[in-house]
C-alpha cells in the first residue's frame, strides 16, 4: 500500500518539500565578500560549514525513515506523516536558506563569472542526471523541478540581489513567499509552467520543490548574509573551529555537500534494502495506510464513516488471518479476490449490526 519518494524529502502534495533531496555544493570562496560596511573578513567561517553539515544530516534522518517506510521495514512510514511533511519543510528550507548566504559568501563584492557559472553548471547537472534516473526508474513519479533544480535557477535569478539593499531582498523575499497564496491561475497548471508553483494542482512527482515560495527563501538567506556575516566574521563565533570530530565530520560535509548528497541516498536505500530481503516486511507494514485507503473509498460509496472506520479494522485482521495480507504486494487470483470481497463486506455488516464477525 506504499506509494514509491523529501526528501530533505516526497509526495505529490508536497507543493514545498520535499522530497528534502538536495544539500548542493554551497562552498564558498576563500574570503568573505559580503560586508556592506567595507569589511572583508578573511578565511571560510566553520561554523557555516558545520551548519550545513548538520542541515545534511538531518536530511540523511530523513531519507533513512523514507526508505524505511518505503521497504516496509516499519509499520508506516512515518517521512510522509504530518509530522514527517513538517520535518521536510525545515530541512529543505534551512538548505536554501544557506544557498542564499553562500551566495554571499562567493559573490557578495562582486560577481564571479567563472566559478559562480561552474558552480551553477554543477548542481544543473547534477539536477538532470536525478531527473533521467527518476523518470527511469520511477517514469509515473520522476523529478523534474526537485530542490536541486531549483537551487541552480535561484543561484542564477539571485544575482542581481547581491548587489540591492537589503530591505528590498527581505521585501521581495517576502513577496515570493506569498506568491502562492495570492496567486492561482488555471493557466499556470500547464505542465511547462509546474515550475513555477503558482497553479491550481499538484503535479505527481516524488520532489517538488518550486521557485515559489522557495526562490523567497534562498532571497532571505541573501539579505541574512548581508545583513549578519560581516558581523558573524568579526565575533567570536566567526573565529570558531572544531576539535572534536563530530564537529570536522561535519565542516567536512558541509564543504562537499553536493558529492555527499549525491552518495548519500543510494548508500542508504542499498542498505535498507539488504536488510529488508534479509528480514522480510515489519508484520504490521501498510496496515495504517490501508485502513485509510479502506475508510476513504467504502464511505466514497455510500458507507456510514464509523462503519467504514470498524470494517476497515476488521478486513485488515482477516485478510492476515486468511494469509491474503501478503498477496496485496501483487494482483489477486481471481479467487483470492472474491474471498477477499466476501471477507470485507462480512466485516461491513459485522461493522452495522446485521451479523457476527467474520
Amino acid at each position: 500500500m506504499q506509494t514509491p519518494p523529501p526528501d530533505p524529502s516526497p509526495d505529490p502534495d508536497l507543493r514545498a518539500a520535499p522530497d528534502l533531496r538536495a544539500a548542493p555544493d554551497l562552498r564558498a570562496a576563500p574570503d568573505l565578500r559580503a560586508a556592506p560596511d567595507g569589511q572583508r573578513p578573511r578565511g571560510r567561517l566553520a561554523v557555516i560549514d558545520v551548519a550545513r553539515g548538520g542541515a545534511l544530516a538531518a536530511m540523511a534522518a530523513y531519507h533513512a525513515t523514507w526508505d524505511l517506510g518505503h521497504l516496509q521495514l516499519t509499520p508506516e512510514n512515518l517521512a510522509l506523516s504530518p509530522g514527517g511533511r513538517v520535518a521536510a519543510h525545515l530541512i529543505a528550507g534551512g538548505f536554501l536558506l544557506l544557498v542564499g548566504v553562500g551566495m554571499v559568501l562567493m559573490n557578495g563584492g562582486g560577481i564571479r563569472p567563472r566559478p559562480t557559472l561552474l558552480r551553477a553548471a554543477r548542481i544543473g547537472l547534477a539536477a538532470l542526471a536525478i531527473t533521467l534516473a527518476t523518470w527511469l526508474a520511477l517514469p509515473d513519479s520522476f523529478i523534474f523541478f526537485g530542490v536541486l533544480h531549483c537551487i541552480a535557477v535561484s543561484s542564477l535569478l539571485g544575482l542581481p540581489f547581491l548587489f540591492a539593499p537589503a530591505w528590498m531582498t527581505a521585501l521581495a523575499a517576502a513577496l515570493v513567499v506569498a506568491a502562492p497564496h495570492l496567486v492561482r491561475a488555471e493557466v499556470l497548471d500547464a505542465p511547462a509552467l509546474f515550475f513555477l508553483g503558482l497553479g491550481q494542482a499538484s503535479p505527481r512527482t516524488n520532489d517538488y520543490v518550486p521557485l515559489f515560495p522557495w526562490f523567497g527563501i534562498v532571497l532571505a538567506g541573501i539579505a541574512l548574509g548581508r545583513l549578519g556575516l560581516p558581523r558573524l566574521a568579526a565575533s567570536g563565533l566567526g573565529a570558531w573551529r572544531p576539535t572534536g570530530r563530530i564537529g570536522r565530520w561535519a565542516a567536512f560535509a558541509g564543504r562537499h555537500s553536493l558529492a555527499v548528497y549525491l552518495v548519500h541516498q543510494p548508500l542508504l536505500l542499498g542498505a535498507l534494502t539488504g536488510v529488508a530481503m534479509l528480514t522480510g516486511p515489519h508484520p504490521r507494514a501498510g496496515e495504517r495506510a490501508f485502513r485509510l485507503d479502506y475508510a476513504q473509498t467504502c464511505t466514497r460509496t455510500g458507507g456510514e464513516p464509523g462503519a467504514c472506520r470498524i470494517a476497515a479494522r476488521c478486513t485488515g485482521q482477516v485478510l492476515r488471518r486468511e494469509g491474503l495480507w501478503q498477496a496485496q504486494g501483487r494482483p489477486f487470483t481471481g479467487e483470492e479476490r472474491l474471498r477477499a470481497q466476501t471477507l470485507s463486506q462480512a466485516c461491513y455488516e459485522a461493522a452495522e449490526g446485521t451479523r457476527g464477525a467474520p
